[in-house]
């Protein structure tokens, strides 16, 4: 009985006591709260339109890279897919966004010639017979269409532009690569071969 009594006593105690604990709510202190990793809590920083001296204009904020554009700031679905949705469509031709993006069609070729060079010679050959050092050094039936054929001359230019964007069978994707304006160069420097080719073939 006495020990029923204490076992009481002793839980009414430990239960009063976690009430007090749990109903204090503390007094405000004048010291900064103990932080573990204090580096990772007052990191140095500059303040918005603070003033910096490391920079020589003094200004903390710096100014945006020329081309930047907002988050939020309408893209055009054929430009970045090469697909149309309101015409059910590929985009037959370059868009003249691109092509004045880049100052005029003169400009877009010269870029289009060097990405070629870089991205599409290896394969594809100096003037887009599949004739390019890979297929021609490997072993194995893997070398590329001719991009004379057909078949990629009467394909539209959308539909040229999503196959370099994604890929097309043993062709690896350039998206991740290539800009969207650099691949739209690219297939208007293919086009120029095309009509390079043309030109050559007529006159024999």
């Amino acid at each position: 009985m006495v020990h029923t009594h204490r076992t009481s006593l002793l839980s009414g105690c430990l239960l009063a006591a976690t009430l007090v604990v749990a109903g204090c709510r503390g007094t405000p202190s004048e010291q900064e709260p103990v932080h573990p990793i204090r580096n990772m809590y007052q990191q140095p920083r500059y303040n918005p339109q603070g003033k910096s001296d490391f920079f020589g204009d003094g200004r903390a904020m710096r100014p945006l890279v020329a081309g930047t554009v907002p988050r939020e700031a309408y893209v055009d679905p054929e430009v970045e897919t090469g697909w149309s949705d309101a015409q059910e469509t590929w985009a037959l031709t370059v868009p003249d966004a691109v092509v004045g993006g880049f100052g005029g069609m003169r400009q877009l070729l010269e870029r289009g010639e060097d990405r070629y060079g870089i991205y599409c010679t290896p394969c594809h050959g100096v003037s887009g017979e599949g004739d390019g050092p890979v297929p021609t050094r490997a072993a194995g039936p893997i070398r590329p269409p001719t991009l004379h054929g057909d078949r990629v001359r009467h394909m539209p230019d959308g539909q040229v532009f999503a196959t370099v964007t994604n890929g097309v069978r043993n062709m690896p994707a350039y998206g991740h690569m290539l800009s969207v304006e650099d691949r739209w160069a690219i297939v208007g420097y293919v086009r120029a071969l095309e009509l390079s080719v043309g030109a050559n073939e007529a006159r024999q």
